[in-house]
C-alpha cells in the first residue's frame, strides 16, 4: 500500500501541531494514544493505530522532563510507526519495537535542534522588553512556535515520503531470512508498556501503599479471568445452540479506573486525616519516619 500525498499532508501538520499543544496548548491531543487514533484514521487502520498508540502511551509513562531537559517524542514514532506499519503489513507489536521506540530516541536531537533555534527569538522577546513593545513580544513569542513544529514536520514529511521503500524492504528481510528477529521485535514491542509501568512504579510511593498495588493487581486479574470466562461460556453456548443469542461483554476498563478511584479516594482520607491530628513534634517525626521508609520515592506532592 502506498501512503497517498494527502495522507503525507495531514500527518505531517499533526507532527507539527501536537507538539505545540505539549507545550502551549494542553488539549491532550498531543498523547501518544491519540496521535496512534488520528494515524489509524487517516491510514484507514484504526486499530493498528491504537495499538501501537497505546503501548508507546504505557511505554512513556513514567517519563517526564525536568528544567530544560529534552525526552522521547513518542507522538512521532507513533505516527511513523503506524502509517509504515499499515502501508507495509507490518505487526502492529513490531512496529513499536522496530520502528516507534527508534524514531522517538532520534527525535531527541530534533528537539535540541528547536531549544536553541528558539533563543533567536528569546533573546529578541527580551530587546522587546526593554522597549515596552508588547506587539513585538506577541510577534515574537507566536513565531517561536515555528522552530518546534519544524522540528517535526521536517523529519516526518521527509520519512514518510521517501522512507516508504526502505522499510518495505526492511519488512521483507524480518519477514523472510530474518523472522527470528522479526518475532523477537514483535516480543519486544509487548513487552515494552510492561517497562513504561516499571518506571512509574519506581516514581510512585509503592512502599507506602503496597497494600494498594495488590489488591488492584489482584482485583483486575481476578475479574479479567472471570469476564474472560464468562465470554467463552457464551461463546460456546453460542456455537452450541443458534437459539442462543445473548452477548456477554468483556471487562470494562471504566470499571477498572473506578475501582483505582475509590481505593485512591480511601489513601488520600486517611492520609488527610493521620496529617490533621496529631502534635507538630509527631507530626515531623511521622513525615521523617516516611522519609526514611520511602527513600528513592518522590512523596512531596502527597498530604
Amino acid at each position: 500500500m502506498q501512503i497517498a500525498w494527502w495522507q503525507i499532508a495531514l500527518l505531517t501538520l499533526y507532527a507539527g501541531y501536537q507538539i505545540l499543544d505539549e507545550l502551549q496548548i494542553y488539549s491532550s491531543l498531543s498523547a501518544p494514544v491519540f496521535a496512534g487514533l488520528f494515524s489509524g484514521i487517516v491510514m484507514g487502520d484504526m486499530k493498528a493505530g491504537l495499538i501501537i498508540g497505546g503501548a508507546m502511551q504505557l511505554t512513556v509513562l513514567g517519563v517526564g522532563t525536568f528544567g530544560g531537559a529534552s525526552k522521547i517524542d513518542a507522538n512521532s514514532g507513533t505516527i511513523l510507526a503506524t502509517a509504515f506499519s499499515i502501508s507495509t503489513g507490518m505487526k502492529p507489536e513490531a512496529a513499536v519495537a522496530a520502528l516507534a521506540v527508534p524514531v522517538a530516541s532520534l527525535m531527541i536531537e530534533t528537539d535540541i535542534l528547536a531549544r536553541f533555534a528558539n533563543t533567536f527569538f528569546a533573546h529578541r522577546i527580551d530587546k522587546k522588553v526593554d522597549q515596552m513593545d508588547y506587539k513585538g513580544i506577541e510577534r515574537y513569542f507566536l513565531a517561536g512556535a515555528l522552530p518546534w513544529a519544524l522540528s517535526r514536520m521536517i523529519p516526518v514529511g521527509l520519512a514518510l515520503t521517501f522512507g516508504g521503500g526502505l522499510v518495505t524492504k526492511v519488512v521483507g528481510v524480518l519477514n523472510g531470512s530474518w523472522k527470528w528477529l522479526g518475532d523477537g521485535l514483535t516480543v519486544a514491542g509487548a513487552v515494552l508498556p510492561a517497562v513504561g509501568f516499571a518506571i512509574l512504579l519506581r516514581y510512585l510511593p509503592v512502599k507506602k501503599h503496597f497494600p494498594y498495588l495488590i489488591l488492584g493487581f489482584m482485583i483486575t486479574t481476578l475479574f479479567t479471568v472471570t469476564f474472560t470466562d464468562i465470554q467463552t461460556l457464551g461463546t460456546g453456548l453460542t456455537a452450541a445452540s443458534k437459539a442462543f443469542t445473548t452477548s456477554f461483554n468483556g471487562l470494562s476498563m471504566l470499571a477498572i479506573a473506578l475501582i483505582g478511584f475509590a481505593l485512591a479516594a480511601i489513601s488520600y482520607k486517611q492520609s488527610a486525616s493521620n496529617n490533621g491530628g496529631g502534635s507538630a513534634g509527631g507530626t515531623k517525626a511521622a513525615v521523617k519516619q516516611d522519609s526514611s521508609a520511602d527513600e528513592g520515592e518522590i512523596t512531596d506532592d502527597e498530604l
